[in-house]
């Protein structure tokens, strides 16, 4: 059985705040608060990589994706993937993976009543596992490699291209940041999760062998509907792969 402890700072709880959510306790909005004082753009970062997630979704319905998986989902979120995907396609299939506990509780409250919406808990670095139903086609990695070194995540995203179906893709956005000292400050005050600060050389060879769909790897803001100049030293690089 599941203990909630309100007074530990969750990861998803976190980002739900940073989104405008109501799925938060004080300990995580102390954490949220922490950090934004850090680096104060940082609510805006998260809720930009929501929005590419998002039209990157829409965009691989629109190519005949119908079956999804969102690793490391991080649930409570908004909007919740099931809900971009079957805008886009009312028949989509999606199945959340995460290993957090809170998560997955909130996951199976959520969802309790969404046919063709799945919930796994399993481990989204060993590719075999989740993927053991073959008739998933596309995978989902939303702002996750940031907490892996740059190794596992190449690891990771390797496995999943060797395993997934011709004519899947995948949707990565990971954070970085230019200033090592904000990077590093950021790293030692998040206590929710580890946070490792990947160079943008490093980030493109997460999609070593995809094919890149649209801008390529880019900002995460430019796949928003009107994407505004911004001049700061945090980034979250976004991009869409095919097999």
């Amino acid at each position: 059985m599941t203990v909630f402890d309100p007074t530990v700072p969750n990861m998803a709880r976190v980002y739900n705040y940073w989104l405008g959510g109501k799925d938060h306790y004080a300990a995580d909005r102390d954490e949220a608060e922490r950090l934004l004082a850090i680096y104060p753009p940082l609510r805006d970062l998260v809720r930009e990589n929501r929005e590419f997630v998002t039209r990157a979704v829409i965009w691989a319905a629109g190519q005949g994706i119908g079956q999804f998986i969102d690793l490391g989902t991080g649930l409570p979120a908004a909007p919740n993937i099931h809900q971009v995907a079957r805008d886009a396609d009312p028949a989509a299939k999606v199945a959340y993976v995460d290993l957090d506990p809170v998560v997955l509780v909130h996951a199976r409250a959520l969802l309790a009543t969404s046919d063709g919406v799945a919930v796994v808990g399993a481990d989204l670095t060993d590719p075999a596992a989740v993927l053991a139903h073959p008739e998933l086609r596309a995978v989902i990695d939303r702002a996750a490699l940031h907490f892996l070194d740059a190794p596992a995540a190449r690891h990771v995203t390797a496995g999943y291209r060797q395993l997934v179906a011709p004519g899947s893709v995948v949707i990565i956005s990971v954070a970085r940041h230019d200033d090592e000292l904000v990077a590093k400050q950021l790293a030692d005050e998040y206590t929710a999760g580890r946070f490792v600060n990947h160079s943008a050389a490093d980030i493109l060879s997460f999609f070593t062998g995809w094919q890149l769909a649209g801008p390529g790897v880019t900002e995460a803001r430019e796949w928003m509907t009107r994407p505004l100049p911004v001049n700061r030293t945090g980034h979250v690089l976004a991009g869409v792969g095919r097999i």
